[in-house]
């Protein structure tokens, strides 16, 4: 493939994914905008912002099967149209089931979107060396999401119509397909896929185990963590789960090999990134609300307040791969999540008299170590042949979306429990969350530093250059595009 359209084709990966990680967390701020206008529940509130996660993490490893199977591309492509059209649609409804329904699709579409596109990366840059820049900077890309998520939901639900929030992946998903076709072709010789190679029953087990999971993260405070609804899809989860590794010890073509999970890099790498997501998605969720309600920041302003820490963030992430070449793998991650656990028990410090100005340090601390932590995508991936690097990108993203959910969870029973028990005390409502939010972040830092010595036993002596594994199959070759 021309060398010069590989790194064009790169371009449409990250925009694929800032598509879907955008959509993780621009809703937030617009919710109170949309609940007005639409006239929403509470629970369709929440729905909304669940539906798309539930069905998201609950079709990960399908939509990696499917791009194993069938390739990467078709995968791709179709992921984009769905996510974009349901985009349309969530922009464009008129009513609280329309939308819901619309941000169901999203996830479906965004199921199939993820691990195509980080999977992609594997077959554009085969070379470790090139591979490692190319997920720097797809991961900066994605880091700059996480900031332009809440800041854009912020600023069109106050300057525009809270629709705009969707709507503004239509543009974004034409660009990113009119890259993408013009820049990459489908593997020469691609595998014509049968249904019978997805393994329908390890699928089956696999999303009954995930949606249940999700589901029971996202619904028990509200339901009651001792409920039978969460109980119920605790047990569902668990028997699921029990059920998926059952059957993939008997099936000839099983959607995960579980033995590589005893291997120390591909397993010790997804603990580290679920501990890693457990800390990112806990200090956006939390701080978004402690600027708002502590500091007294506009929806646009908490936005704003989190794009230098993701600025520094993508730009250590485009150098993280040189970094990890000085340092090694092993000392490159364990320093950045110990950089991610000071600055969150740092920010625990910041009150109610202080500003954001008190912050800024910390963030941008919790930034750069987060930017270190970019290499560890590209060893999960080498920890497996590229003809399973769709499943190893739905595992990844499985990690990080179930982690990210315990971390709000976990941490909002903290919160909650705390605040509750501040109020019962005499304390005034602001002063109980506070209080409870300064100390929810020292148990969120104390649970990120145990990425530290995790990473240093699963990643010690692993360079770069190292990671690229022998495949099971050869990776077919990208068709030569015309110049």
């Amino acid at each position: 493939m021309n060398d010069s359209r590989r790194w064009v084709a790169l371009v449409a990966v990250a925009l694929a994914t800032f598509m879907t990680y955008l959509d993780n967390n621009v809703v937030n701020v617009a919710l109170p905008s949309i609940q007005r206008e639409l006239g929403l529940t509470i629970a369709g509130l929440e729905w909304v912002v669940s539906g798309y996660i539930l069905v998201f993490a609950g079709l990960l490893l399908v939509g990696g099967r499917i791009a194993d199977v069938f390739g990467v591309q078709r995968a791709f492509y179709l992921g984009l149209g769905i996510f974009t059209l349901a985009s349309v649609a969530a922009g464009l409804a008129g009513g609280q089931e329309t939308l819901i329904a619309a941000r169901a699709v999203q996830g479906l579409g965004a199921a199939l979107l993820a691990p195509a596109s980080l999977a992609m990366l594997t077959a554009l840059f085969p070379d470790p060396r090139e591979r490692g820049m190319a997920v720097g900077i797809w991961g900066g890309v994605g880091a700059l999401a996480l900031a332009v998520g809440p800041f854009t939901g912020g600023y069109l639900s106050e300057h525009a119509h809270w629709g705009w929030i969707f709507l503004i992946n239509a543009p974004i998903g034409a660009v990113t397909a009119a890259l993408a076709l013009w820049s990459v072709r489908l593997p020469a010789g691609a595998r014509r896929g049968s249904w019978r190679r997805l393994d329908p029953a390890g699928l089956a087990a696999s999303s009954v185990a995930l949606f249940a999971l999700t589901f029971a993260l996202i619904e028990g405070a509200g339901r009651g963590w001792t409920s039978a609804a969460i109980l119920g899809a605790f047990a569902v989860a668990a028997l699921a789960a029990a059920a998926f590794a059952l059957i993939e010890r008997r099936v000839a073509d099983p959607v995960i090999d579980l033995s590589p999970f005893r291997d120390r890099v591909f397993g010790g790498g997804l603990l580290t990134m679920g501990l890693w997501s457990f800390g990112v998605f806990g200090i956006y969720f939390f701080t978004a609300l402690y600027l708002q309600n502590a500091l007294g920041f506009t929806p646009t302003e908490a936005g704003a307040a989190f794009v230098p820490m993701a600025v520094l963030m993508a730009v250590v992430a485009v150098l993280s791969s040189r970094i990890t070449a000085l340092l090694g793998a092993a000392v490159t991650v364990a320093t950045g999540m110990a950089l991610m656990a000071v600055a969150v028990g740092a920010i625990s410090t910041v009150g109610a008299g202080d500003g954001y100005t008190d912050l800024l340090p910390w963030f941008l601390l919790f930034g750069l170590g987060g930017g270190l932590l970019i290499p560890l995508t590209d060893l999960v991936l080498g920890a497996l042949p590229p003809a399973r690097a769709g499943v190893a990108s739905g595992t990844l993203n499985v990690s990080r979306e179930v982690f990210g959910l315990l971390g709000i969870t976990v941490l909002g029973a903290i919160l909650n429990s705390r605040q509750d028990g501040h109020v019962r005390d005499g304390l005034p409502p602001l002063a109980a969350f506070l209080e409870a939010y300064q100390s929810t972040l020292i148990v969120a830092a104390a649970i990120v530093a145990l990425g530290v010595p995790v990473s240093l036993y699963a990643l010690r002596g692993i360079r770069p250059a190292a990671t690229a594994q022998p495949a099971e199959e050869p990776a077919p070759a990208l068709e030569p595009v015309a110049s």
